[in-house]
């Protein structure tokens, strides 16, 4: 089997599992949990592993508290963050200590102390903090290649080789402006081309419209991974829900590019596995 088919397939599990667990969490008692918290610029997603690091529980809400990638209603995002992080506890009868969180890739001098007090704000002991994509790439593993986090705000790359990392880039460019697009050529409001771009059936209808945006996406892709071996591209993030892009972005960058099953929980299910019971932050 190819190998980006045995990573498609090992992820695809995994994010399945996940949700299923949104539906029903699994109760039995484990001797830890793991919580990745995903500050989303649509949606902030929680994920929980048990003690072998598959998944326990999880939330997704929408919300409207991170622009750009960056944290722009700290009130808002700790006190929704509290409520998740409640909720969940309820869910499997105990306290949750441990967290992780990510940010996007580059941006640490800019925002990583907001992210770092709405977590522990919330009363989760912080243990790592990578970048998004990064963090993506705990559920992908893929050695040479770039992974992709296409949120709401930005476009997050980081590019491995070997397994490691060796560059990371984050630029403007997201679902937000998917949804600017639509709801000006379709003549609509703002939250209502949101919704609209989420419903799978309008998808093809939406391709044209959406297609100056992708291939915005995919020159900052290229740019990005010029003078990289990257033998290619996996896409994950909100964004990447729309059917199609994978065959656009693979179409201009020249690049076999794959996307996994459910991308936008790629990401948050890969921040629970970057958290430990020991924190870098204290």
């Amino acid at each position: 089997m190819p190998e980006e088919a045995v990573i498609l397939a090992k992820s695809n599990e995994l994010i399945q599992a996940f949700e299923e667990v949104l539906k029903a969490p699994v109760k039995t008692p484990s001797a830890v949990y793991y919580t990745g918290v995903d500050l989303g610029t649509a949606f902030i997603v929680m994920a929980v592993l048990d003690e072998n690091k598959r998944p326990a529980a999880g939330a997704c809400r929408y919300a409207e508290v991170v622009r750009d990638g960056m944290v722009v209603d700290y009130i808002g995002a700790l006190q929704m963050v509290r409520e998740m992080k409640a909720e969940l506890e309820e869910q499997l009868g105990t306290e949750l200590l441990y967290a992780a969180a990510a940010i996007p890739p580059g941006t640490d001098a800019l925002d990583c102390g907001a992210v770092k007090n709405v977590v522990e704000g919330a009363g989760f002991l912080l243990t790592a903090l990578p970048d998004e994509s990064t963090a993506a790439n705990e559920v992908l593993k893929i050695r040479n290649g770039a992974v992709v986090d296409i949120g709401g705000g930005t476009t997050g790359i980081s590019i491995f080789k070997d397994g490691s990392v060796v560059a990371v880039a984050d630029e403007a460019t997201g679902g937000t402006h998917f949804s600017l697009v639509i709801a000006g050529a379709c003549k609509m409001s703002f939250p209502d081309a949101e919704a609209y771009k989420r419903e799978k059936r309008n998808h093809r209808e939406l391709m044209s419209t959406v297609r100056p945006v992708i291939d915005k996406i995919a020159a900052i892709i290229t740019k990005h991974i010029d003078g990289y071996d990257v033998q290619g591209i996996y896409l994950v993030g909100g964004t990447c829900c729309l059917e199609g892009i994978e065959a656009v972005i693979e179409k201009q960058t020249g690049i076999p590019t794959y996307k996994p099953h459910n991308p936008m929980f790629v990401t948050p299910v890969g921040i629970a596995l970057s958290c430990t019971q020991e924190s870098e932050y204290s």
